[in-house]
């Protein structure tokens, strides 16, 4: 909130001038108490009041007040508050999170069911889910610390190496948080929105306090989920600064908390951000001066110069309303709520700004009109983005040229270098497996379906045969076959884990 406090400001803070002529004309319009006490000298008080025509003292609030007010709300909307920036469209809505589970013995204690391992692998599903869309990363650490996975969107990658984590494939037994710390935050580094990390513990060895302490305020901010019974207390995560604790409930209020501080964080990170534009908020005030409009329709409160006033005030617009909520909101502000609700196909259809159309485009799958729309935008993001939607409708040299583009329009565009060696590295695995394969008759691919671009002509037939054998396996049941992917990443990441530590070493 003081930060909130701090940054708040007005876009066009000279409309709020116009509060003074406002104020004038509420005091000399607004009627006063006239004192009457002569009046009733020698008289009693109650048939005073009796006798006396056109008394105000049982009135406290006149038409000029709402009239006042209404119109002092309009102006200071007019003149912009603010105190957030607006998002970047081409940016993901929801923060990177660096998701840092401590793997050790003791998370194998059963006082949180079945155990506190498990409870936390679960937990960490759930918060995935519920980020549909958003970059987490994995990493694990007990004597050393490891990076199971990298920032990704795909939520089945961050699953399948989770379940082939247990204490027995660390290379070390201990706590070295400070190690899994470091490797975090050059995780999170890496990406363009600002993110948060998150450690899942059961505990915290009090030397790598110090280790958190060291440069908190440029770090990005951490989150201790503790994973452990509620008579377990840990009080040194007290003494980390840009730091907040989360303990574990058997509901989801701890997964609650967890993305709120992640989005505060986000938020908080975005203020900082001189790139972005601050957000109008001036429409929010179109509520509460609505509803003071209500009074009006109530006999004996009607003023017909202020309502024309306001109505002769709205002549200039020339937007004409097609529905109720174009009373009320622009199309870019219905556009919002829309893409908020998840419906980005009727958010692409409202938006008149150019980025949110057509990045709502891309988000509803609708990559052609995508690709189109980001064409007109003539900005280095805006061929980035083309050739975005490019890849993913499957024209992959296009979005090839479209990232060119978007170099040639500026060179040090980090993303857009990252997108044209990604998509170099597509063509040259579909054009080697093309080569590889046949032309697509013997796939069974008709005329009317889709195949992937292929403008070096490469394909060639080839026929594999195999031989039936002998000792082929019987069908595994899928308890067993599940049994067996878990040992195999398991046995994965242990070798992995161990040559880490060795080059570690060395």
């Amino acid at each position: 909130m003081a930060d909130l406090i701090g940054v708040f400001h007005f876009l066009r803070p000279f409309w709020l001038l116009a509060l003074v002529p406002i104020a004038l004309i509420w005091w000399q319009v607004r009627p006063r108490r006239v004192a009457r006490e002569d009046m009733a000298e020698g008289l009693a008080p109650h048939l005073a009041r009796a006798l006396t025509v056109g008394s105000q003292s049982g009135r406290r609030v006149y038409p000029i007040d709402g009239m006042a007010l209404t119109l002092a709300m309009l102006v200071v909307a007019t003149a912009g508050p603010t105190w957030s920036r607006m998002t970047n469209p081409l940016l993901a809505q929801t923060a990177p999170l660096a998701v840092v589970l401590k793997v050790t013995p003791s998370m194998e204690n059963v006082d949180v069911q079945p155990t506190r391992h498990k409870r936390a692998s679960f937990k960490i599903l759930d918060l995935i889910e519920r980020r549909g869309g958003a970059q987490t990363a994995l990493f694990a650490y007990a004597g050393s610390a490891h990076r199971v996975t990298p920032l990704t969107e795909d939520p089945n990658i961050v699953r399948s190496y989770l379940s082939g984590l247990s204490p027995d494939i660390m290379p070390q037994e201990g706590d070295r948080a400070d190690q899994a710390l470091a490797l975090a935050q050059g995780e999170i580094a890496k990406s363009d929105t600002p993110g948060a990390i998150l450690f899942v513990l059961d505990d915290l060895n009090p030397a790598n306090v110090a280790a958190f302490n060291e440069g908190a305020a440029e770090r990005a901010p951490v989150i201790f989920f503790v994973v452990a019974g509620q008579g377990v207390q840990i009080p040194q995560l007290d003494q980390i600064d840009n730091a907040s604790v989360v303990r574990i409930t058997p509901d989801d209020t701890d997964l609650d908390q967890i993305e709120r501080r992640v989005l505060s964080a986000y938020r908080e990170a975005l203020l900082e951000d001189t790139r972005q534009d601050w957000e109008d908020k001036g429409w929010l005030l179109a509520w509460p001066a609505l509803l003071l409009f209500l009074p009006w329709f109530r006999r004996g409160w009607t003023m017909r110069w202020g309502l024309a006033f306001l109505l002769v005030g709205s002549f200039g617009k020339p937007a004409q309303a097609e529905g109720w909520r174009d009373w009320f909101l622009t199309p870019d502000q219905q556009g919002q709520i829309s893409f908020n609700t998840k419906d980005f196909s009727g958010a692409a259809d409202q938006f008149q700004d150019a980025d949110w159309r057509a990045y709502a485009l891309l988000v509803a799958g609708r990559y052609e009109e995508a690709a189109e729309a980001y064409g007109f935008i003539e900005t280095s993001a805006g061929a980035n983005g083309e050739g975005i939607a490019l890849l993913r409708h499957r024209k992959y040299h296009d979005g090839i040229r479209a990232f060119e583009k978007a170099l040639e329009r500026d060179p040090s565009n980090v993303t857009a270098q990252k997108n044209l060696a990604t998509a170099k590295a597509i063509v040259a695995y579909v054009e080697s497996t093309q080569a590889a394969s046949d032309t697509g008759e013997q796939s069974g691919i008709g005329a009317d379906e889709t195949v992937f671009d292929n403008e070096s002509g490469q394909g060639e037939e080839m026929q594999i045969e195999r031989e039936p054998s002998e000792d082929a396996p019987a069908g595994l049941s899928t308890e067993d076959w599940m049994r067996a992917v878990d040992t195999q990443v398991g046995e994965f990441l242990q070798s992995r884990f161990r040559l880490e530590n060795a080059q570690g070493d060395n």
